[in-house]
């Protein structure tokens, strides 16, 4: 399985000496592809518990699942190659505390609309659900937690209380750069990427860091992240923690990237709370 990512970067590499921008754009599109992150057979009961609404963001529909309740309204924003399910375990435990939850799936995943996936759209999804549900806290797991970052940096909600960002990744070159290694790109390829990305949203790669997006955010945060995370390193928490003022760092060991158990619930509970 490891020689199937450098194999087709070989591939890629190969069109990139006839057509760059070929090769450019198809690295991105399988950059941005997820592979997983349809509903598991298991999941619909759960997820059939909710009010299921689909909301519009230009042509695409996004999912949101609600479970009512009478305290504080809570958004649950998942990561890549997941969807609202993986929230299960937290979104039973705010049930008992009669939280009202909202989880939503993300561009490309679940039952929400989009072939491809990136940060960027992820962020307007999040902004619709929130003008239509007015959270005080949202919660996002990894890329779910970077997306979450760009929308608050760029809509600043006021009514917003709180963030909880779980293996969030720091910024977007991290990213790219870990996907360029893996894959095995030249530096055509890798050239053309950046000049995609500057070419479809306005700034290269390097403009879109959420630790950096976070030094104008004044909402109180609270930063989880395990030192063994061998998805997003650890050097990322501690990227937001010297940029993000108003946010508090918990390190933990032996939970992964995955943060999805009571250990991690007890202390999001703590800090929602008041």
């Amino acid at each position: 399985m490891k020689f199937i990512p450098k194999t087709v970067g070989l591939f890629i590499n190969t069109v990139s000496f006839i057509s760059p921008k070929t090769a450019g754009n198809l690295a991105l599109s399988l950059f941005s592809k997820p592979l997983k992150g349809k509903i598991k057979e298991k999941d619909f009961d759960f997820l059939d518990t909710a009010f299921k609404e689909e909301l519009e963001y230009e042509d695409l529909n996004i999912m949101t699942y609600r479970w009512l309740g009478k305290n504080k309204t809570i958004l649950l924003v998942h990561g890549w190659e997941s969807n609202a399910a993986r929230w299960k375990p937290l979104i039973k435990n705010l049930q008992e505390q009669n939280y009202n939850v909202i989880a939503l799936d993300a561009p490309a995943h679940g039952r929400s609309g989009s072939k491809r996936f990136n940060a960027i759209l992820y962020s307007e999804f999040i902004h619709i659900v929130s003008k239509k549900f007015n959270p005080d806290v949202i919660i996002g797991h990894s890329v779910g937690g970077m997306a979450t970052v760009f929308y608050q940096h760029k809509y600043q909600n006021t009514a917003l209380e709180k963030l909880v960002l779980l293996g969030a990744p720091a910024n977007f070159t991290g990213v790219f750069n870990r996907y360029v290694d893996m894959m095995g790109y030249n530096k055509k390829v890798h050239k053309k990427i950046s000049d995609i990305v500057v070419e479809k949203y306005g700034h290269a790669p390097e403009y879109f860091s959420a630790a950096d997006f976070s030094k104008e955010i004044k909402t109180s945060a609270l930063i989880i992240h395990d030192e063994r995370d061998r998805i997003i390193p650890y050097q990322d928490a501690i990227h937001f923690d010297k940029n993000y003022i108003n946010a508090k760092l918990i390190t933990t060991q032996g939970f992964g990237h995955s943060l999805n158990n009571e250990t991690i619930t007890e202390y999001i509970n703590k800090y929602i709370a008041y």
